[in-house]
């Protein structure tokens, strides 16, 4: 017998918790969580993360196989990032060629990734405010990974000198973002 597993992707808005819930009583009523978006069905699961203050595409299966798969395979995973200031062409290389980054507690070189400035992307607004030119200028840039290490992006940028200041994640594999609005879900095939 076959077990038909279900697939979803949805847009985590800033502020959602990459989880259903918690068992911490204290996180779960001061903190927001996936189940809060759709009615999803037992057994699901979040394939990957994205951290609190990350939003943008997460993939959601029923099927813990599929999801390994996609977590250890080297599947792409591309983000776009607001960073403070304007990244420079020396930044990207350094971003390109892979970096040292601090991973619990140690010292972490991550991969070579494909990374370069983009025009501001069409992005729905975020609710919780961004802080606006009056503070200098900011620059978006698209990096592709093939790995995924705890806030990553965010260390890679930060340690080039160009903090983030808004992160979206818009592809995994062949699955996008697409036109979706945040907290939106859609069940999809794979």
């Amino acid at each position: 017998m076959t077990t038909k597993h279900l697939h979803f992707k949805l847009y985590k808005p800033y502020g959602i918790i990459s989880q259903m819930a918690s068992n911490d009583l204290r996180q779960a009523r001061k903190k927001r969580f996936l189940k809060e978006l759709y009615n999803f069905p037992d057994g699901i699961m979040p394939i990957g993360r994205l951290d609190e203050k990350s939003e943008g595409l997460l993939l959601m299966t029923t099927d813990g196989k599929l999801s390994d798969t996609i977590n250890r395979s080297g599947i792409e995973k591309e983000y776009y990032a607001l960073v403070d200031g304007d990244i420079t062409e020396e930044a990207i290389t350094q971003l390109q060629n892979g970096l040292k980054i601090g991973l619990h507690g140690e010292k972490y070189k991550t991969q070579p990734c494909r990374a370069k400035k983009i025009a501001t992307p069409k992005l729905p607004e975020r609710k919780k405010k961004i802080r606006d030119a009056r503070h200098g200028p900011t620059s978006w840039v698209s990096i592709i990974l093939t790995e995924g290490k705890f806030h990553q992006v965010r260390k890679m940028t930060s340690a080039v000198g160009f903090p983030t200041l808004r992160l979206v994640r818009v592809r995994i594999g062949e699955i996008s973002l697409g036109n979706i609005e945040p907290g939106e879900v859609r069940e999809i095939k794979m």
